[in-house]
């Protein structure tokens, strides 16, 4: 087992590591940047290196400072957390040259998954089911009209390298489509440096399921059910549960055992969501995410499980602790994002924090790095909490959610909260009928 574990992140995610880390009594290594001299995670750690100043590309993407850090502090292996470096091939390449242990996967599964075809390619050979649409990349608009005409309308094309909704757009009719494909292309290009883009249909009301995997490593892996993250605003996830309100015990057994058996096929090591659009009782591959996910302390509380400390384990060569038999759901769990935002533009509200007041009491938890006084940096992203709830089924997990929402305080900043509080009111959402388009609709609807 490690003794040392740098975690190569910032705010909720380093704290929920260093708690695993100390649990597993592994000394831990906080990064951070001058601007979060102060935060949390650099408290609660053992140790801490300052890698750079406040802009990420000069701290917690510099990949050279992180190496150092490790050099420094003796760090044997790294925890990526999510975002930032977490799906970065090339970082994973420089630490297996620097002898440092990535706590994730191996850097040609990230490299496989990370590209948009590449990953429809290997999961179509895997037997995942996918969504119909071109096969790899589409170059120019007459070629997009082939496969348009071969699909059906509407079709969305999405950026190869894309992510968060970026270098995504719908074409309704054949009219429509040529501006979509040169906006899609421009998007792409500009925010990752890869116009590339292809094809698929356009669901009309399909559900966001993803599936959570894990994997030993050594052709051994397992599923830990769905999780519904269908409450999104452009394309950003706002809400997750889980189990998901319309998936059967049928369709949650075939869906799972589908994802399990081609990460095994594969050799995939520690944990990954594969990721559908769900509907008419019918599930299509999007995307696999090669790292932890944020909502992932949803799947933790039915299942019961510390994933973080799962992948610690596989990543020191030790194995699961678990198996399939052994893995059964138990209640439902709900997970908000709360960001510094402000409703209804959710515009970012960075600032100092004037009064703060976790929530508490049977089947709260709350993930954050907040504390009174603290100075919510403009740097980063505006996620600074989540609210998660469990109870023994979907009911009562929203009544401790509303429970919940109303003890937190969180003053000296605007927050999502009370969208959250005007959403529990929603039959909606208490019935769970919603697709990925239910939010953006109501918000137009209430805001204009």
């Amino acid at each position: 087992m490690f003794r040392k574990i740098l975690i190569a992140n910032r705010g909720e995610i380093a704290l929920r590591v260093i708690r695993a880390c100390r649990e597993m009594g592994i000394a831990s290594v906080a990064v951070h940047s001058t601007a979060d001299a102060e935060a949390m995670h650099v408290r609660m750690a053992d140790e801490s290196v300052c890698i750079g100043p406040a802009p990420s590309s000069a701290s917690y993407l510099n990949m050279a400072a992180i190496v150092s850090a490790c050099e420094i502090t003796g760090a044997q292996a790294i925890h990526p957390g999510y975002g930032f470096l977490s799906e970065n091939a090339v970082f994973v390449q420089m630490l297996e040259d620097h002898g440092i242990t990535f706590i994730g996967p191996r850097a040609e599964h990230i490299r496989i998954m990370g590209d948009k075809i590449t990953a429809k390619d290997t999961m179509k050979a895997l037997g995942v089911p996918c969504v119909p649409g071109s096969d790899g990349g589409v170059e120019d608009v007459d070629s997009a009209r082939r496969v348009a005409a071969e699909i059906g309308y509407p079709v969305i094309i999405k950026a190869t390298a894309g992510g968060g909704g970026r270098g995504m757009k719908v074409a309704l009719d054949d009219n429509g489509l040529e501006s979509a494909f040169r906006t899609a292309r421009a998007e792409a290009k500009a925010a990752f440096g890869n116009p590339d883009v292809y094809i698929e249909k356009y669901l009309q009301r399909p559900r966001h399921i993803e599936i959570q995997v894990f994997g030993d490593g050594q052709g051994r892996a397992v599923h830990l059910g769905e999780r519904d993250c269908s409450l999104q605003r452009r394309h950003q996830k706002v809400l997750e549960e889980a189990p998901g309100p319309v998936i059967t015990p049928e369709q949650r057994d075939r869906i799972g055992k589908t994802c399990a058996d081609a990460v095994a096929k594969i050799g995939y090591a520690g944990a990954g969501t594969i990721e559908f659009l769900f509907e008419d009782g019918e599930f299509y591959f999007i995307e696999m995410n090669t790292r932890l996910q944020v909502e992932h302390p949803v799947t933790e509380a039915i299942f019961g499980v510390d994933l973080v400390r799962q992948q610690i384990l596989v990543a020191a060569g030790e194995g699961m602790e678990f198996e399939q038999a052994r893995l059964s759901i138990r209640g439902h769990a709900i997970e908000v994002r709360i960001n510094a935002e402000k409703p209804p533009t959710f515009s970012p509200c960075p600032g100092r924090i004037s009064q703060y007041h976790a929530p508490g009491g049977l089947g709260v938890r709350i993930d954050s790095a907040l504390y009174q006084g603290y100075s919510i940096p403009p740097y980063y992203d505006s996620l600074i909490g989540k609210l998660i709830v469990h109870g023994r089924d979907r009911r009562e997990a929203l009544a401790r959610l509303d429970r919940a929402l109303g003890e937190m305080i969180v003053d000296g900043i605007d927050t999502t909260m009370p969208l959250f509080r005007a959403l529990l009111q929603e039959p909606d959402i208490q019935s769970g009928n919603y697709s990925i388009h239910w939010l953006e609709r109501w918000l137009e609807q209430q805001f204009g």
